[in-house]
């Protein structure tokens, strides 16, 4: 099988705001139909190295291809292979759902059949109702359905599952791994590392502006325990969230 170029190449990435140098000379590449998590503790570059490989940001210093394109000299090409997830605060609030599709469509000067896309997010039922009628889950299920719109090579996550209840978020990474089957890309952050260990072929961790390292989440954890770590508290065979799942279901409750 002929090798793969990267769908995405970061060379020696620099972002200052002043004195302050939030993105450190980083360098990585994300091969197409992978999910590559971007992970660290807040301040870490994370989002800021998101916003400049989406064109929100332009860097300081460095390269970004984007499907080979870069993503400083032909913005507007980049933004044509990449669908970005949308805060709830973002959408219209005069809109439906059927009708922001629409509008995205439109910006986009491509077809959809909006039904359908909320077919994919199992949100036909609410195709009348405005984004703040939805429930939180809904609305992050609605914000992964408008980055569909432009059939885009590579989607960008931010943290898509803070805040959801159980369901919600076993229900989200569902419909993450069905879009990753359909060959797209996905690129995300999070704070939960069971989520990136579940989701994730890939994995860079950041700290100060700076890639720590990359790997497999397997080889992460491997790497750790050949270095001699040990737990000190033996892990339970089960912990409150499976509780909750066996007496809850794991179905999914929109209110």
């Amino acid at each position: 099988m002929a090798k793969q170029d990267p769908i995405i190449q970061v060379s020696n990435l620099v972002k200052e705001f002043g004195d302050f140098t939030a993105v450190n000379d980083i360098s990585f590449e994300v091969m197409p139909n992978e999910i590559f998590g971007i992970l660290g503790p807040n301040g870490a570059g994370k989002t800021t190295t998101l916003e400049i490989i989406e064109t929100l940001q332009k860097p300081t210093g460095g390269k970004i291809l984007v499907d080979g394109v870069d993503a400083v000299e032909n913005q507007w090409e980049v933004k044509r292979r990449i669908g970005v997830q949308l805060q709830s605060s973002n959408f219209y609030p005069e809109l439906n759902l059927i009708e922001l599709l629409n509008m995205f469509a439109a910006m986009y000067d491509v077809d959809v059949n909006p039904m359908e896309m909320l077919e994919k997010v199992q949100l036909t039922d609410k195709s009348k109702s405005y984004v703040n009628k939805l429930s939180g889950g809904q609305k992050q299920r609605f914000s992964i359905a408008a980055t569909l719109v432009n059939k885009p090579k590579v989607i960008f996550l931010d943290e898509p599952t803070t805040g959801l209840d159980p369901q919600a978020r076993l229900n989200l990474w569902d419909m993450i791994g069905d879009i990753k089957k359909e060959g797209v890309t996905l690129v995300l952050t999070t704070h939960y590392m069971d989520e990136a260990q579940q989701l994730c072929d890939r994995i860079a961790i950041m700290d100060g502006g700076k890639i720590l390292k990359i790997a497999t989440p397997k080889k992460f954890i491997q790497d750790l325990l050949d270095s001699g770590f040990k737990k000190e508290i033996k892990p339970e065979p089960a912990n409150l969230e499976d509780v909750f799942l066996n007496l809850t279901g794991r179905h999914l409750r929109d209110a």
